[in-house]
């Protein structure tokens, strides 16, 4: 699926927007409440979902972002550069883009990244590079291929 990323009401967004709310659903937040969803569309016309997991210990908590990436990895083998969109939901008064630590998980998967974010009144695109720029990655390390085994 091709579409023009900041066209925010393309009907590709509501797909990818749907599949962020359905993993809203199952967002465990008992300490918070703070319910988020996030979906991911990858080159290989696939969507790989999560929701943000809390935990009583709340430095291990995941956000929906983080675990749509694992998620993405272990059911799919994501590798970097194969994410084209993201779309990330929750009922927030305010719109929530991803945490720091989120934009750096990303940053590992994605130089350049749509990403649109939504609330039950509204909606807003940013860009990866724009939240996180010269984000720190296998560049750095003066690595040509962080893939390496």
């Amino acid at each position: 699926m091709a579409w023009d990323y900041a066209d925010i009401n393309a009907c590709e967004w509501g797909r990818l927007t749907g599949a962020a709310w359905s993993a809203w659903e199952n967002a465990y937040a008992p300490y918070s409440g703070f319910r988020v969803g996030a979906a991911l569309y990858l080159e290989n016309d696939s969507i790989a979902h999560g929701c943000n997991v809390e935990n009583a210990s709340y430095s291990v908590t995941m956000c929906a972002e983080r675990t749509a990436l694992c998620s993405a990895v272990a059911q799919q083998g994501l590798r970097p550069r194969q994410i084209l969109a993201l779309a990330i939901v929750s009922d927030a008064d305010m719109l929530t883009p991803p945490c720091g630590a989120c934009r750096q998980a990303l940053a590992e998967f994605a130089d350049t990244l749509p990403i649109l974010v939504v609330n039950r009144r509204q909606r807003k695109m940013c860009w990866l590079e724009n939240l996180l720029p010269d984000a720190f990655a296998a560049r750095n390390l003066g690595q040509i291929n962080p893939e390496r085994s």
